[in-house]
């Protein structure tokens, strides 16, 4: 009986160091236990001390010493004495602060998912590859490492991360590692590639090809121009300077375009999310009160935790910025330094088009290019999944690009193979501009710095202490045709390809205009006369708009007010649209609770403020009906855009017996009415659904719910918001997209002050009152000033701690 019971004693024993020792997973990972709850060296070693020290570590790598001031916000200051250094310097300290997000975005930018989720996240990784993110990275690095400069620069940062990562040991790895139960990978050059080109895939990779492929083969050419028109004629563009393009355009022959005639049936890839955009401008001292240029600058992105952005301050003989950085990227991507302020939003430019090949048989060998079966390249991707043996996959790439979908991948319908030729495999030097626009001086160096970018397309707005402001869309533009890349192009003509690109010095831009302020809100890049055909992406112009009609109005301008600008929560498509829906409205055939609501709605002032339960009635009776309106996309078993929310107002408008605004039984004059009508009744009914399961009342800031979702989506690691805005209002917050930046800069010749806040924290550890300590002032837009020094000195007196690295001498 002793030896059953040591033996039983002894397999339970076994059995517990085993189970507890090991990851499992049953629908949703779960940690090894043992070592996760080891309160020596599991998760409560994350939990952050109350009081922060100094410290002084003898670092390998440096030549001389850097001192790190870290302020209140918790933002390092790194005062280095040479530009090794200091990006050796800014890895070092981003790692310690966002290790675990920077090498997670990483492996999802590049396919590798797979590796700590399991064969779960296989068909995301595979369209990752397919989409060419690893070939495209690649190819980022080499145009990086063909400038001395930049080589020293992500050389220096990743020696300076890697430094870091050598020296953890379990205890000290961030909290998400050991919930995953994986452990950090050597950081490499390459990671930089693949992050500059995740950002691509979010702002530059939102073609509609397939979609408007399918919509000229289901309702024609004429309504194509009225539903997805390029320029909206209510729209301001960013650059109104007509006739004033001094320079030849680059031209082509005429070339008959081949429109395809079949149906497109492959799913698109995913979009960047509706509503994605940015806010920036900038105003001359004639209409500021301190008589300098105020440049502002909020890109509205994903809203994560750990955040997309780090804050810091970067000083050496050569260079003094301060701003917003990526973890992941040496420099300042938005920011300032003593003579300049810069900021950008996405640029409204088609720079992906699909290619359909005609393969000479089963096998993918030979494609056909004009008469001639040229042979194409096969890559083989390995994808090494955690549980199971390794994936091969293999690619055919094109001389246009990668296939994206084929009978192995998301192609079991569809017939035709589609290559994909995206701006963003181009070889590129995009962070030399940054590079430079971190040392500009002047708008001449601002100019000069832009030379160098590609990719993804921006709009960079300017100001400088000298009273400079200016914008500049800049990015590599091929030269189009009117119509040239909205629909699928026939792969076998190099006719269809492009042919050249838009020379620099033919870019849109302007500087110091006559009105006082430059502005970009994603609208249309400029005016009819410039020369170039430019196809957009849609963007609604309702942001813009209303930011042009506040700094219209406006003369001495504060950076108060342009706080409150970019919390601006005026609903200016509720306003157009509104008064069109209520007009069609019968009260007498209204239950007592519909008729109480649509007086709320008629005494509404169109501002989307968080306590509004108008904003809510709005949002929802708009969704019914635009869904009900346009029933022909949403019901269509293709892919199709819907059209745009501008297009729709203006029929409701000018055209409320539109054919497609049809509804069954009802004659086509009435339908509009119908339709409206009906969809209030729904959208009433909704929103009384959304308060009995939630339990409460549909204010607007509760019904948007603006969430900041943890980047691995760990509920208790997130955080939920409490604001106004909305999809397209100038403060675009909403759902798990907004400003995930807002900054204000004043540009005054006694000396730079600013302003910066996003809805996180710098440390990426959920244990630390600096995770999300910034969310509270990002809702109330309340941007604290940002500590900007020329010295060390000036900001040590008000330290939070001071880090300071030290060289190990030889």
């Amino acid at each position: 009986m002793r030896i059953l019971k040591l033996t039983l004693s002894l397999a339970i024993t076994i059995f517990l160091a085993y189970s507890l020792n090991r990851s499992w997973n049953f629908g949703t990972p779960i940690p090894p236990l043992g070592k996760f709850l080891d309160p020596f060296h599991g998760f409560w070693q994350n939990a952050e001390k109350p009081t922060l020290s100094d410290k002084t570590m003898s670092i390998p790598g440096l030549r001389e010493e850097v001192t790190i001031i870290f302020d209140s916000l918790r933002i390092p200051h790194i005062f280095a004495r040479n530009d090794e250094d200091l990006y050796f310097a800014q890895g070092y300290i981003t790692a310690t602060e966002r290790l675990w997000q920077m090498e997670f975005q990483i492996m999802g930018a590049g396919g590798r998912i797979s590796e700590i989720l399991g064969d779960v996240a296989l068909d995301y990784d595979r369209s990752q590859r397919r989409q060419g993110m690893l070939f495209a990275a690649q190819n980022a690095l080499k145009g990086m490492e063909s400038n001395p400069e930049i080589l020293s620069a992500i050389t220096s940062y990743t020696n300076g991360v890697n430094e870091y990562i050598s020296h953890l040991d379990f205890e000290d790895l961030p909290v998400e590692y050991k919930l995953l139960d994986y452990h950090p990978a050597p950081w490499e050059n390459l990671n930089m590639g693949l992050f500059l080109k995740n950002m691509c895939q979010t702002l530059n990779r939102g073609e509609h090809d397939f979609e408007m492929t399918n919509a000229l083969k289901l309702f024609g050419k004429d309504y194509i121009e009225v539903l997805y028109a390029d320029r909206e004629p209510e729209d301001e563009p960013i650059v109104d300077n007509p006739g004033g393009w001094k320079f030849k355009p680059v031209t082509f022959d005429t070339i008959p375009l081949a429109i395809p005639q079949e149906f497109v049936e492959l799913p698109p890839l995913p979009k960047t999310p509706k509503g994605t955009g940015s806010n920036n401008w900038a105003v001359a001292g004639s209409k500021t009160a301190s008589g300098s240029p105020i440049l502002c600058n909020d890109p509205h992105l994903n809203l994560n935790l750990p955040s997309l952005w780090f804050v810091a301050h970067l000083n050496s003989p050569s260079v003094n910025v301060m701003g917003a950085t990526l973890p992941s990227e040496p420099g300042v991507v938005i920011g300032f330094n003593d003579s300049i302020a810069w900021g950008v939003t996405n640029a409204q430019r088609d720079l992906v088009d699909w290619y359909k090949i005609q393969f000479k048989d089963k096998s993918r060998n030979e494609y056909l290019s004009d008469g001639a079966w040229i042979p194409s390249r096969k890559v083989i991707e390995k994808f090494s999944i955690r549980g199971r043996e390794p994936f091969y996959d293999i690619v055919t790439y094109t001389h246009h690009g990668p296939i994206v979908y084929d009978e192995s991948f998301h192609g079991d319908s569809e017939r035709s193979h589609y290559a994909l030729r995206w701006i963003a495999h181009d070889e590129s030097m995009d962070m030399l501009t940054y590079h430079k626009l971190n040392r500009a001086k002047n708008h001449t160096d601002y100019m000069e710095a832009l030379n160098f970018y590609v990719s993804p397309a921006q709009n960079f707005v300017f100001a400088s202490t000298n009273g400079d402001i200016a914008i500049r869309i800049q990015g590599k533009f091929p030269v189009r045709r009117k119509n040239e890349g909205r629909f699928v192009l026939d792969g076998t003509k190099t006719s269809q390809e492009w042919k050249a690109f838009i020379p620099n010095d033919h870019n849109i831009t302007i500087k110091n205009p006559t009105r006082g302020f430059v502005s970009s809100a994603n609208q249309f890049p400029t005016d009819s006369t410039y020369p170039y055909a430019i196809h957009s992406d849609g963007y609604p112009p309702f942001r813009s708009r209303r930011i042009n009609q506040v700094l219209r109005a406006s003369s001495n301008l504060t950076p108060a007010d342009m706080m409150r600008l970019q919390n601006d929560n005026y609903n200016y498509q509720a306003f157009e649209s509104l008064p069109i829906m209520i007009s069609h409205m019968d009260t007498t055939a209204l239950s007592s609770p519909e008729r109480a609501i649509l007086s709320d709605l008629k005494k509404w002032d169109f501002f989307n403020v968080a306590e509004s339960s108008a904003a809510t009635y709005y949002s929802m009776w708009w969704k019914v009906l635009y869904a009900a309106l346009w029933d022909e996309v949403v019901d269509s078993k293709v892919a199709l855009d819907m059209p745009t929310e501008a297009a729709t107002i203006r029929l409701m408008r000018l055209q409320p017996d539109f054919p497609m605004f049809n509804a069954k039984s009802v004659p086509a004059k009435e339908s509009l009415t119908f339709l409206i009508r009906h969809s209030f009744s729904t959208a009433v009914e909704n929103v009384s659904k959304w308060e009995k399961e939630k339990g409460k009342t549909a204010l607007w800031s509760d019904y948007k719910d603006t969430y900041v979702r943890h980047l691995a989506t760990v509920a208790p690691f997130s955080v939920h918001a409490k604001n106004g805005g909305g999809p397209e209002i100038v403060n675009a917050s909403r759902g798990r997209n907004g400003p995930s930046w807002r900054m204000i800069v004043s540009l005054e010749k006694s000396g730079i002050k600013a302003w910066g806040v996003y809805p996180g924290g710098q440390s990426g550890n959920p244990g630390s009152v600096y995770y999300d300590n910034m969310i509270e002032p990002w809702e109330n837009s309340q941007p604290p000033a940002l500590k900007f020094a020329s010295t060390a000195a000036q900001l040590s007196k008000n330290a939070l701690f001071t880090t300071t690295l030290k060289p190990i001498s030889k």
